[in-house]
């Protein structure tokens, strides 16, 4: 009878599982950037997120998928708007609050865009 392998431990580069965290890489600190994330270590992470990780959350600055859901635009649409940077979540309350034009009209895009794949999943 075979003898079961050892279980190996899964690992990610920090720009992968900063991405799963929601948060800028080169935001975090420098041990993180330079080290490798198990999964155990990501999953622990996410449970119980360090004053680092809470803090990038709520402060920023964020990537732009996560400035994108905040504004509710596509990341397209943040391009288009010339949004290129990540954003602190001060800033997107200040955008948020000045409404540009190019904004209102991607959140629209947005809407329209959520409400044609919801009329196709329902085919």
């Amino acid at each position: 009878m075979p003898s079961p392998k050892p279980k190996t431990v899964q690992t990610m580069k920090p720009e992968t599982a900063a991405k799963k965290l929601g948060v800028l890489l080169s935001a975090t600190p420098a041990e993180f950037q330079e080290g490798v994330v198990s999964r155990d270590e990501l999953n622990a992470l996410q449970a119980t997120p360090p004053a680092w990780l809470a803090d990038l959350r709520r402060n920023g600055p964020h990537p732009k998928q996560v400035v994108a859901a905040k504004l509710g635009v596509s990341i397209s649409g943040l391009a288009r708007g010339g949004i290129t940077e990540p954003l602190t979540t001060a800033e997107i309350n200040a955008l948020k609050a000045e409404n540009p034009a190019w904004l209102e009209r991607e959140q629209s895009v947005q809407a329209e865009t959520r409400k044609e794949a919801l009329r196709l999943k329902q085919r």
